[in-house]
């Protein structure tokens, strides 16, 4: 029988610079829209509401490399590089003769990946003579990383929290209030946006897309303030595939290579930046790697949406975005896995999966808690509910090995740790939690909205 060794490779130099797939990709991502006139949208159109670099970086379709600030790198030595894991005792729990990888960002400050993109936003913010930045956050992991960044660089943060998140995960709450922000349930009566919602919707217990609209709105109406995003936009992506290029070296000591590659999904941040570095070389025609997307059966905008343009929230304040939706008005189940709780996906994304150069499987919540405690129970980590989705789908994965009698390498994205989240595996254990599977009716619903 094989010896299962562990490798736990960390000793990989920070790379110095962000992979643009943009660039090397051959059918680019169709450009956003001005909603008014449905003209395609330039950088110096989001300078009134992102930071000037970070919109140079959203249109940025030619450069392959993109230079990481020596002061965002300074930073990132507090956490990086991250590990990268063989899952011994996974394989050996599963009888599979499968080599499961996992990038261990649950290692930041912050217990998740969101801190990637969260420093160079607030560096950026900063560099330009910005004071307060605003943002949104589902589960709370963008919202309490942009906290730790905002103060790291001296910014003032408001964060619009997804209410049903702000009452079930009140420590990533206090997290992003030990570090300085004003955090706000959302929605709120301190917006046009979130009073409107309310009148029509008194229970509403809230979206991604509608924090987003509301955080839009305040930094449009506060002087010196910008707006920050931590998912869905190309230069989110960007910053994100720090991941997989760490991941691409520590990989080669391994004397490795993944047949599969697998994040979780929300907006694409974090499968993005596992996913992209590796994808390169696919598109390049050098390897025949396949790209998993798991996302959650209850907000399925990649195995049952639709591709279109849409709003990134809900009232209609962003551009229009080419994505795969399920209507920007979706309302989606009040499941655990805050941050995927989100009704399209990132443009880059959409056109890869449009291409066929990734899939996505989508798994409900019963089956993903389920693998999250058998990840705790082998690995001794306790995965975000988000990340128990891609942990589910490398489980399939395994098990499809075994069947087939054939070795493959999976490599998966651990997104962050579940530790502010034990009151859902309190739930799911005590047999309290169910399944969400919308209906084809509901799609439609929304979809027709639109």
């Amino acid at each position: 029988m094989e010896k299962r060794k562990k490798f736990i490779l960390q000793e990989v130099d920070i790379p110095s610079q962000w992979y643009n797939i943009i660039a090397d990709m051959k059918n680019k991502p169709l450009p956003m829209l001005n909603p008014q006139t449905k003209e395609p949208m330039k950088a110096e159109d989001l300078f009134p509401l992102f930071a000037e670099e970070l919109a140079r970086q959203e249109f940025n379709q030619t450069d392959t490399w993109i230079e990481i600030p020596e002061e965002v790198r300074d930073k990132y030595k507090i956490y990086r590089p991250t590990p990268l894991v063989r899952a011994t005792g996974l394989e050996k729990a599963l009888d599979t003769p499968a080599h499961i990888y996992f990038k261990n960002e649950s290692v930041s400050p912050v217990g998740s990946h969101k801190l990637n993109s969260a420093l160079p936003q607030a560096y950026y913010n900063k560099l330009d003579g910005t004071t307060n930045i605003t943002t949104e956050t589902g589960a709370g992991q963008w919202g309490t990383a942009l906290s730790f960044a905002a103060k790291a660089f001296g910014l003032e943060l408001a964060v619009y929290m997804v209410k049903i998140s702000y009452e079930q995960k009140p420590y990533r709450r206090s997290l992003m209030q030990t570090w300085g922000a004003q955090v706000i349930a959302s929605p709120s009566m301190s917006t046009k946006a979130g009073r409107k919602i309310l009148t029509d919707h008194p229970n509403y217990q809230g979206s991604l897309g509608t924090a987003i609209s509301e955080a839009i709105e305040l930094a449009m109406q506060t002087p010196n303030c910008k707006y920050t995003l931590g998912s869905v936009l190309n230069h989110v992506a960007l910053h994100q595939t720090i991941i997989g290029l760490e991941a691409e070296k520590q990989m080669e000591m391994a004397d490795e290579y993944p047949d599969v590659v697998i994040g979780c999904f929300g907006g694409g941040s974090n499968f993005s930046g596992i996913t992209f570095p590796f994808l390169r070389h696919t598109i390049q025609g050098t390897k025949n790697t396949r790209f998993i997307a798991a996302e959650p059966a209850s907000c399925p905008k990649l195995t049952r949406g639709k591709f279109q343009y849409d709003f990134g929230d809900e009232s209609g304040y962003t551009p229009l975005i080419p994505m795969y939706t399920l209507g920007h008005k979706f309302a989606p189940a009040n499941i655990h896995a805050g941050g995927l709780r989100y009704h399209g996906a990132g443009s880059i994304v959409s056109q890869l999966l449009q291409d066929g150069l990734i899939e996505a499987a989508a798994f409900k919540q019963l089956e993903t808690f389920e693998a999250g405690v058998l990840f705790a129970q082998t690995e001794g980590i306790v995965p975000a509910p988000e990340s128990t989705h891609a942990i589910a789908a490398a489980i399939k994965e395994a098990k499809q090995a075994k069947e087939e009698g054939k070795k493959k390498v999976i490599l998966f994205n651990l997104s962050g740790h579940g530790l502010i989240d034990m009151s859902a595996y309190d739930q799911y254990l005590a047999g309290d939690l169910t399944n969400h599977e919308v209906t084809d009716e509901e799609i439609s619903c929304f979809l027709e909205e639109n």
